[in-house]
């Protein structure tokens, strides 16, 4: 009967965490209507996630659509189809690749970074000395980091779009010869608005998951310095899997 019991007590682990994840996202979005409003924090927070991942966020981006349009364009010249080169590569970055891609760089660089933080914080007793100094640790360290990947994720994820588009247009046009007014005509004509905002939707999720898993990660951390490794660990792992399972969902209720 241990395997029974083992399932058990996982399972109750699992509602637990999320019981008391989302009683942390509660009280994260009622403080952030409630004084005093630290807007440094806030700032700090958006320029750390933002302006810090921008270039690991580029560099994805750009090769990401060079290598799509070398893909593409071998395989749509058996069918004499290279006009849709641009089309391909636009569709998948905007409704699934920038988004995806954007939250998993974000994951390794931002996430595991706030885990760290925080976790470090927990077990070295600072946070106990934010309630003794009568600071609530979900408004000072939750709050303002959920809402600046929710905020600058989505950014983020335009940016990989555009940079992936430029890439493409690079390899297809510079490199291998297609038509340029083709390439973008077909962009213009297939790509609508709703495959901009769809993948707009699924960053600000994205960021949503960043931020909730991290901080929750890194406030539930013990044991000493493994401990904060075992935790930032865990909320890369837990960010990256729940990115691909929420994209999976989200992408069957929108299309």
């Amino acid at each position: 009967m241990r395997w029974v019991e083992s399932i058990g007590q996982w399972v109750l682990s699992l509602i637990e965490a999320v019981g008391a994840t989302t009683q942390m996202v509660v009280d994260a979005t009622v403080w952030l209507f409630r004084r005093p409003f630290r807007w440094r924090v806030f700032l700090q927070a958006m320029e750390f996630v933002g302006a810090g991942s921008l270039a690991i966020v580029v560099l994805t981006g750009a090769f990401t659509g060079m290598v799509m349009a070398v893909q593409s364009a071998y395989a749509f010249k058996m069918f004499h189809a290279e006009a849709l080169v641009g089309t391909t590569v636009a569709l998948a970055l905007t409704r699934e690749l920038s988004p995806v891609l954007t939250g998993l760089m974000v994951t390794g660089r931002v996430g595991s970074s706030i885990a760290t933080e925080i976790g470090t914080m927990n077990v070295t007793e600072q946070v106990d000395a934010l309630r003794t100094m009568a600071v609530n640790p979900i408004q000072y360290l939750v709050t303002p980091r959920m809402v600046a990947c929710v905020i600058m994720v989505p950014i983020l994820c335009q940016l990989c779009t555009l940079v992936g588009i430029a890439g493409a247009w690079l390899v297809a046009v510079k490199g291998l010869g297609l038509d340029e007014g083709v390439f973008f005509d077909r962009i213009v004509t297939v790509v609508k608005p709703w495959d901009v905002w769809s993948g707009v939707i699924k960053a600000a999720f994205f960021g949503l998951i960043i931020g909730v898993v991290s901080c929750f990660k890194g406030l539930h951390a013990e044991g000493g310095a493994r401990g904060v490794g075992v935790a930032t660990t865990r909320a890369v792992v837990v960010s990256s899997v729940s990115i691909l399972i929420t994209d999976y969902f989200l992408t069957v209720m929108m299309f």
